[in-house]
C-alpha cells in the first residue's frame, strides 16, 4: 500500500494577500515558482501509480516545476468555490459578517457558474478523489497537486472526519504533505514539508 502525497501549489499574489482564490486562475509569483522547484528533491526518489492535479494553471505549473510527469488534470481537485467571496479577504468579510467562518458557514452564491460550495459539497468532491486514489494506492504512491482549502478537506475525509474538520490542518503554499497508514488506519505522516 502506497502513501498519498499532497502538494499545495506555490504562492500567488492572492495567497500572499489572503484573498480567497478559487476559479480566478492567477499565475505563481516568482517566489511561488521557486517554492515549486524546491519540491523536486522531495519527490524525485518516488514513483507514482497516479498523479492528479487541479486543472488550474497554478497547480499544473507547480507540478511541472516540481518535476512531476504524467500528471492528469482532475476537475474534482479544483479549489473550494468561494462564490461571492472570490477575491475577498476574511478581514473584509468580517466587516459585514463578523462571525462568519468558512468551515461552518460556507459562502453566498457568486456570479453565474459560481454558486459557491458548502463544506459538505467540497467533501463530496474530496471523497470522489479519495476513491480514485484508493484504487491506485495498491500499486504505489499517489500524488495530488491542488489547493489549500480543498486539500485540508480531503485530509479530514481521509482521516474519517467531517469536511469542516479541515479547519484543523493549516496548509502553507509550496509544501508536500504525506498521508500514510499505521496498523491499517490512515494517519498524517508528514505535514507542510519544505526542503
Amino acid at each position: 500500500m502506497g502513501d498519498l502525497l499532497l502538494v499545495r501549489h506555490g504562492e500567488t499574489e492572492w495567497s500572499v494577500s489572503g484573498r480567497h482564490t478559487s476559479w480566478t486562475d492567477l499565475p505563481l509569483t516568482g517566489h511561488g515558482e521557486e517554492q515549486a522547484k524546491s519540491l523536486a528533491p522531495l519527490l524525485a526518489h518516488r514513483t507514482f501509480s497516479l498523479a492528479l492535479s487541479s486543472p488550474l494553471h497554478r497547480a499544473l505549473h507547480t507540478a511541472e516545476l516540481a518535476g512531476l510527469s504524467g500528471v492528469v488534470p482532475d476537475e474534482d481537485l479544483h479549489e473550494w468555490d468561494y462564490g461571492a467571496y472570490e477575491g475577498v479577504t476574511t478581514v473584509d468579510i468580517h466587516r459585514t459578517r463578523p462571525d462568519w467562518y468558512l468551515w461552518t458557514d460556507g459562502v453566498p452564491p457568486g456570479p453565474a457558474g459560481h454558486p459557491g460550495e458548502s463544506p459538505a459539497q467540497v467533501g463530496a468532491r474530496a471523497d470522489r478523489v479519495l476513491s480514485r486514489a484508493d484504487a491506485a494506492l495498491a500499486d504505489g504512491d499517489v500524488i495530488l497537486v491542488a489547493h489549500g482549502h480543498f486539500l485540508r478537506v480531503l485530509t479530514a475525509r481521509r482521516l474519517g472526519l467531517s469536511p469542516a474538520e479541515g479547519r484543523l490542518f493549516q496548509l502553507a503554499t509550496g509544501t508536500v504533505s504525506r498521508l500514510s497508514t499505521e496498523h491499517g488506519r490512515p494517519v498524517i505522516a508528514e505535514w507542510n514539508t519544505r526542503p
